[in-house]
């Protein structure tokens, strides 16, 4: 069991039946009241973000015991997205759209994640943290275009669009940060 001051950003713990995720705790002590903790959290199942007091001195938590697989991606249809055990291709699992969140414009074919499972279900997904991306769609590269601060949005394989140097073009492998959703270099130039 974990207190309420043990809990710290990205702790896993079981509320109300579900495994939820730390995303802020902030611990409050106001002169003559009793201290309390204000949590921010995500329910791993649903994507929902809540926001709830704790009592530090009474309020207690189980860990959420959730398993960590190498998954890969096969492909979407619709709002459904399909994943794959490497071990086991035949081994398939589908997530919504919705518990996916973000992690959705990252997804390209054969990208290998790490699937977060709870109770033998696939509950969410963890991407790479850098990523390597073909860019699909680049607009022309303008001679002295510096006012909107030398960058321009391109579009890469996963249909994410991205903001990129002036020098990016079609067919460039770029490197990209899944988690902020932002450029870091080019990889490969387009011949």
């Amino acid at each position: 069991m974990l207190t309420v001051s043990q809990l710290t950003k990205d702790t896993l713990i079981l509320l109300d039946g579900a495994p939820h995720r730390v995303l802020e705790i902030q611990h409050k002590k106001v002169a003559r009241q009793a201290a309390t903790a204000e949590a921010k959290l995500r329910n791993l199942i649903t994507g929902a973000t809540i926001t709830r007091g704790f009592n530090p001195s009474s309020d207690r938590f189980e860990e959420a015991n959730i398993q960590k697989k190498i998954f890969e991606f096969v492909y979407s249809h619709k709002d459904k997205y399909v994943f794959c055990n490497l071990e086991n291709k035949g081994e398939r699992y589908e997530l919504s759209e919705e518990s996916l969140g973000g992690e959705k414009f990252f997804l390209k074919p054969n990208l290998e994640v790490s699937a977060l499972f709870f109770k033998d279900d696939i509950i969410s997904i963890e991407l790479p943290i850098k990523v390597q991306y073909r860019v699909v769609e680049a607009p022309p590269n303008i001679r002295g275009n510096t006012v909107s601060g030398g960058t321009k949005q391109v579009k890469i394989e996963s249909g994410a669009t991205i903001l990129t140097p002036l020098f990016i073009e079609m067919d460039d492998i770029i490197l990209v940060n899944t988690l902020k959703g932002e450029y870091v270099e080019r990889v490969k130039k387009s011949k």
